[in-house]
């Protein structure tokens, strides 16, 4: 445990000097032995923009890169080199290792937490595989590609103790708009919550793409890891070293569509606002056009109802007022309803783990790895919150009305309850 505690005399100095990005370079040159050491599972562009934010605060290491394309991990490995050679003036510092196998960055006993940042599919297997190696864990989201994959990583995480961070960082960053927005329902500014909109894109389809040749350096069978076996395509795995989102994440085998790649951000905010980071809807009632994208209907049991579709972002209507806030807004009916109507010192506050935009959610992920506490997106928050992106699909797909237990994560349906999970391809398994 001593390389995973941090020197108390100076954690929280240094932690509040990065969020208010005022770290000098003297101050991150602690003793390696004193720091988390960390390997990256998935270096694409998430994965690259993950692991610089992390490596800027002091209390880290970056000792490992591994993805299953050659250029990516090696991309990786000079972006962490060069940084560290010029942060201790070591021009040739050598000190990152790469690798093709998530297997091996697991395995390793000098390597204290990870950053799973690959495609959907690819989260719970590793996820597992670190928890029992007591490895703390950042996930990004959603953290799973299926409900009872989600529910593995739960168990895994919480039987070993380690700490996991689910990358939805809305909770922590953008001015703290979010956590505001959701103060205020909490607080009952609006009334009575009758209903939420969550404007995201549309549900996942099946992957129908063409087969290309694979290119040289990637590990194309890897990629698919637990997925069902098809040839390769530049639009789920791009050639080499890429600056955008790859569309992996539109097809049901990998990823669960805009449905989860932005409901896990505004669907957990909707969940937050609510109170409900612990259960989830209980009904589903698809649009009555089977060709319709948007419109499902989620129901809580106390009533509320949610809806698929409506402006960007979470808007929360209540008997007497209405909050509405995405990245670039928070807005409310009546306009001036936080000035008239302000949240008092005995009213409802939730976690403030806000700071430096960028970089404090990763803070909060560090201050808890010290503390050995819960993050503010923790693993039962991130699991209910793909859950919720998991069941609005399945609801898609099928086109029938279903009811489901957040108790039990099963629904009121045989049809349904076999698309809770997807078989895993070859050897691969939640061991």
């Amino acid at each position: 445990m001593n390389r995973r505690k941090f020197l108390h005399q100076t954690t929280a100095t240094t932690l509040l000097s990065t969020v208010a990005g005022s770290v000098s370079l003297s101050k991150a040159k602690a003793a390696a032995n004193d720091r988390i050491t960390i390997g990256v599972i998935g270096v694409g562009k998430q994965g690259v923009s993950d692991f610089v934010k992390t490596m800027k605060f002091p209390q880290t290491q970056m000792v490992a890169m591994c993805d299953v394309v050659a250029e990516r991990r090696e991309n990786g490995k000079k972006i962490a080199n060069d940084f560290y050679a010029k942060l201790n003036n070591e021009p040739n510092y050598d000190g990152v290792s790469v690798h093709e196998d998530f297997r091996e960055v697991t395995g390793r006993d000098d390597i204290d937490a990870v950053m799973v940042v690959t495609p959907d599919h690819w989260h719970a297997i590793p996820v597992v595989a670190a928890a029992k190696a007591g490895k703390d864990i950042y996930c990004e989201k959603p953290i799973s590609r299926t409900i009872a994959e989600g529910r593995a990583m739960v168990n895994a995480v919480q039987a070993n103790k380690v700490v996991f961070q689910t990358g939805s960082q809305q909770r922590s960053e953008y001015d703290g708009k979010f956590r505001i927005a959701a103060e205020l329902v909490r607080n009952g500014k609006i009334g009575e919550v009758i209903s939420v909109n969550i404007g995201i894109g549309d549900p996942n389809v099946p992957c129908d793409l063409p087969a290309e040749e694979v290119p040289e350096g990637t590990n194309w069978d890897l990629w698919l890891g637990p997925a069902p076996m098809r040839p390769y395509n530049e639009i789920l795995c791009p050639k080499g070293v890429h600056n955008h989102f790859p569309r992996w994440r539109l097809y049901r085998e990998y990823a669960g569509g805009m449905v989860a790649d932005f409901g896990a951000h505004h669907f957990d905010i909707a969940q937050w606002g609510l109170g409900t980071d612990d259960t989830g809807p209980v009904r589903l009632v698809p649009p009555q056009d089977d060709d319709a994208k948007r419109g499902m209907m989620l129901e809580y049991a106390n009533g509320v109802k949610m809806f698929h579709g409506g402006p960007g972002g979470t808007t929360f209507v209540g008997t007497s007022g209405v909050v509405s806030v995405d990245r670039s807004r928070l807005e409310t009916i009546p306009a001036d309803l936080r000035e008239k109507n302000p949240i008092g010192e005995d009213g409802t506050k939730l976690e403030n783990a806000g700071g430096r935009n960028g970089y404090s959610h990763v803070a909060n992920w560090l201050e808890n790895i010290e503390s050995r506490g819960k993050c503010i997106c923790h693993e039962e928050i991130g699991h209910r919150t793909a859950s919720i992106c998991h069941i609005t699909n399945i609801a898609y797909q099928l086109r029938k009305e279903l009811n489901w237990d957040p108790k039990t994560e099963q629904f009121d349906d045989a049809e349904a309850n076999q698309l809770v999970d997807q078989e895993m391809r070859g050897e691969w398994k939640l061991a």
